[in-house]
Formats: C-alpha cells, sequence, structure tokens
C-alpha cells in the first residue's frame, strides 16, 4: 500500500511559506479593516437596543372639522332653466345673496299669476264657507223653531184630550143620572097605572107620568148620544196628538237631513279651502325657488352649470361654493388591523404636502416640518378604500399649522404609541405584525370638551 504520510506532495502547508500571503499580513489597512468591523457591530449592537416609537402611519387629506364648513354644492329643488347669473367664480357671497335666476320649465307652472289666481280662488271658497256657515245657523234656527212649535201644539192637543176625558166623565155621570131618572119615572109610572086599574087615579093623572117616562127615556138617549159624542172627541185628541208627532217629526227630520247636507258640503268646502291654501303655499314656496341664493358666507369655487338657457332637473349641481369660515382638521386613513392603536385624544404627527418636513417616524425628536394633532373621532365603518376614517384636530400645545394650507390638500400622518428597543421593531416588521397593544392614558370627558373649546380657539 502506498504510504501517503511519507509523499513529499502530501506534506503540511503553511500560509507563511507563500511570499503572498506574508505581504497581506504585513499590510496596515488590514488591521484598521478589522479595527473598523469590530467598531460598525459594537455600534450596530448598541443602535439595536437604542429606543424606537412605534407608529401608526396614514394618509390624508386637510379637511374641515365642522361638517357645514366643507366645501358644497347648491342644488335646485325644482327643475328650471337658467335665465340670468349675479356671481361670477371667486366672488365673495354672503348668506342669502342670489347667485343665480332659473325659471320654469314644466307648463303648469307657466302663468305668472298662478299665487294671485290661487289666491282668489281661496276667497270664493271662504266665501262659500260663510254661506254654508249662514245656512246651518239658519237650518239650526228652523228646527229649533219647529220643536218649539211641536211642544206648543202637544200641548194644545193634551189639554183638549184631557178636556174630552173631563167631558166623557161628566157625560159619564150624567148618563148614570138619566137611568135614574128613568127608572124613577118607570116606577112612578107604574105605581099610577095600577092605582087607576083600582080607580084610585084618573087617566089624567096616567097620561101625565107616561109623558114624564117618555121624558126620562129621551133624556136617557141624549145623555148616551153626548157620552159618544164625548168618547169620539177622546179619539179625535189622540189622532191629533199623535198627527202633530208625525207632522212635525217630517219637518225636522227634513231640516236636520238638510243640516247635515250642508254641514257635508261645508266641511268639503274646507277641504278645498285647505287644498287650495296648501297649493297657495307651493306656489309661493316655489316662486321663491326660482332665485337660488347662497346659503352660508363663502367664496364661489365653480358654476357647475353654465351659460343661459341650459336646462337642468331637480337635485342637479349648480354651483359649488366655500364657506369663508372654517376650522382645518385632517382626515386620515389607517388599516384595519392598525385601528384598535388609536384612541380619541391621542396625539398624532403631521406633515402637509407641499411643506418641506425631514421625518424620522420613530424619532418625534430629529423630525422637522410636522405638526401636532389630537385624534377627535375614529369611524365605526370602513371606509370605501378598505380603510378606516380618524379626524384629527389641531393640537394646541404645538406648533400653529401653515396659514397657506387648504382644504383638500394631501396629508401624512404618524400616530407614536409604545417606546420598544429598534431590534424588537426590526423584528415586528420582518414578520409583519402589528404594533404592540398599550393602553393610553384615560381622557375624561372634561379633558375633550377643553381639547375641543382650545381646538376652536386655536383656528379661530
Amino acid at each position: 500500500m502506498l504510504n501517503i504520510s511519507k509523499d513529499p506532495l502530501h506534506k503540511k502547508l503553511n500560509v507563511k511559506d507563500f511570499s503572498s500571503a506574508e505581504c497581506l499580513t504585513e499590510m496596515s489597512y488590514y488591521k484598521y479593516f478589522n479595527r473598523l468591523s469590530i467598531i460598525a457591530l459594537v455600534l450596530v449592537g448598541i443602535i439595536l437596543f437604542l429606543p424606537w416609537t412605534q407608529n401608526v402611519t396614514g394618509s390624508g387629506n386637510v379637511t374641515t372639522l365642522q361638517p357645514d364648513q366643507r366645501p358644497q354644492t347648491i342644488q335646485s329643488a325644482i327643475p328650471g332653466r337658467i335665465e340670468e347669473w349675479f356671481v361670477k367664480e371667486g366672488d365673495l357671497v354672503s348668506k342669502g345673496d342670489t347667485i343665480l335666476r332659473i325659471s320654469e320649465v314644466k307648463s303648469e307652472y307657466f302663468d305668472n299669476k298662478l299665487v294671485e289666481r290661487t289666491g282668489d280662488q281661496i276667497s270664493s271658497k271662504n266665501s262659500s264657507v260663510e254661506a254654508y256657515d249662514q245656512k246651518i245657523s239658519a237650518l239650526q234656527s228652523q228646527i229649533y223653531s219647529l220643536k218649539s212649535e211641536q211642544g206648543l201644539k202637544k200641548n194644545q192637543a193634551r189639554n183638549k184630550l184631557e178636556q174630552s176625558r173631563l167631558k166623557v166623565k161628566s157625560d159619564s155621570m150624567d148618563l148614570v143620572a138619566a137611568k135614574t131618572n128613568l127608572q124613577i119615572a118607570q116606577t112612578q109610572f107604574d105605581r099610577v097605572e095600577a092605582l087607576k086599574e083600582n080607580g084610585l087615579k084618573a087617566t089624567k093623572d096616567v097620561e101625565e107620568k107616561r109623558l114624564k117616562l117618555q121624558e126620562k127615556e129621551a133624556k136617557l138617549i141624549y145623555q148616551e148620544n153626548n157620552l159618544l159624542q164625548s168618547q169620539s172627541q177622546v179619539n179625535i185628541a189622540l189622532l191629533d196628538l199623535n198627527r202633530i208627532d208625525a207632522t212635525y217629526g217630517e219637518k225636522i227630520s227634513k231640516a236636520q237631513s238638510d243640516l247635515h247636507s250642508t254641514e257635508s258640503n261645508l266641511f268639503n268646502a274646507q277641504v278645498e279651502v285647505s287644498k287650495l291654501e296648501n297649493s297657495y303655499s307651493n306656489y309661493e314656496k316655489r316662486k321663491s325657488l326660482l332665485y337660488i341664493t347662497a346659503p352660508q358666507n363663502g367664496v364661489i369655487n365653480k358654476a357647475i352649470k353654465s351659460g343661459i338657457g341650459e336646462a337642468f332637473k331637480e337635485g342637479e349641481k349648480l354651483v359649488n361654493i366655500m364657506p369663508s369660515n372654517y376650522e382645518l382638521a385632517v382626515e386620515t386613513y389607517v388599516r384595519p388591523i392598525d385601528l384598535p392603536l388609536i384612541h380619541i385624544g391621542e396625539k398624532v404627527r403631521v406633515q402637509f404636502d407641499g411643506w418641506p418636513a425631514i421625518v424620522f417616524s420613530g424619532w418625534e425628536s430629529v423630525s422637522y416640518g410636522t405638526y401636532g394633532a389630537n385624534v377627535v373621532a375614529i369611524e365605526n365603518f370602513i371606509s370605501e378604500n378598505g380603510m378606516y376614517r380618524v379626524l384629527l384636530s389641531p393640537d394646541v400645545t404645538d406648533h400653529e399649522w401653515p396659514n397657506g394650507i387648504r382644504v383638500g390638500s394631501g396629508a401624512k400622518t404618524i400616530a407614536l404609541l409604545n417606546d420598544v428597543p429598534i431590534w424588537y421593531e426590526l423584528w415586528r416588521q420582518l414578520n409583519g405584525f402589528p404594533p404592540s397593544f398599550y393602553n393610553p392614558k384615560k381622557t375624561d370627558s372634561k379633558t375633550k370638551a377643553e381639547l375641543g373649546k382650545n381646538s376652536k380657539n386655536s383656528n379661530s
């Protein structure tokens, strides 16, 4: 077997045996490089343990704190056609100033005297209402008179009925007396006739008694006839009493029917008056809408509809206006994963587009050109861009925001969170973890109110 250890080609090598290696080890910059590398490693190690402020960045734009201070468009509540402009773009307008005049495009509103004619119709209908009122009063008086007359007639009929009943009673007593007299006359006649047969009385006496008996019989028949007449008068009085109820009941019912018909006509007339008054108010309001006015003090930014004679529909945008008095704010958008880290009252740094800035997001003290802000509102529903909207107001304890910024310009925001070592932040960024959750200092309602008040004072 070949002995490798004794082979001169396989003997142990030493770099010092080579002249090139000896030149490398003896050069001075090699030693400096080693020292610099060690110093760099030490510095990197120190830097990795320096504090770093975790933050949540976002981007948005400048807006206003109050919704009514933001740029708005002016629409027309009715369709129309532009007839005359009273302003131009860039003009300052006050609340109530006329911006443009329009005209109607619907045929039912072409009449220039539509409001006056509607007022005349209302007057006529009101006259009808008054006439119906007077007729109702007359019918009510008629019904009252008929009822009063009915009462008097019924009292009169009752009195007559009572008289007839008393007459019946009187005739009944007379009839009883006539029957008694007839019995007495019959007894006397029989006695006289018996005495005559015995020769004690003359024929003349018998004839006298017979005459008296016949008179009593006639008297009885007369009293029976009177009683029948009295009873007939009672029946007639009852019929008259019932006839009064029927006659006056019919008259009163007819008057009440006329009263109800008149009341129904009155109600219909009142409904027509209400409709006409409603139409009158609508026409007056519509007439005032022919002049488009400024809803608040501001500047005319842009005429969306221009020219003369251009038609538009109701609700179409006509003019864009920017309010003259406003409080600046910033609306920024954060990722859903960062939303739980944002809290009301938290401090945020803002960088405005067009304003030079040097930003070190983790070292606030070395940043330049950023401005302070406070979180005043956090949207609870995600926006169309997939992020959540956060509203910021100026921080009164920091530098004032630049006077030259305008609503709508861009802005970048940095919300400062916990202080952590740089190595931890690098590790978090490489793994894609969210910033560490933390509990901010609680801001009570009084502090929030003071922040809002100071923000308004600073903007004013």
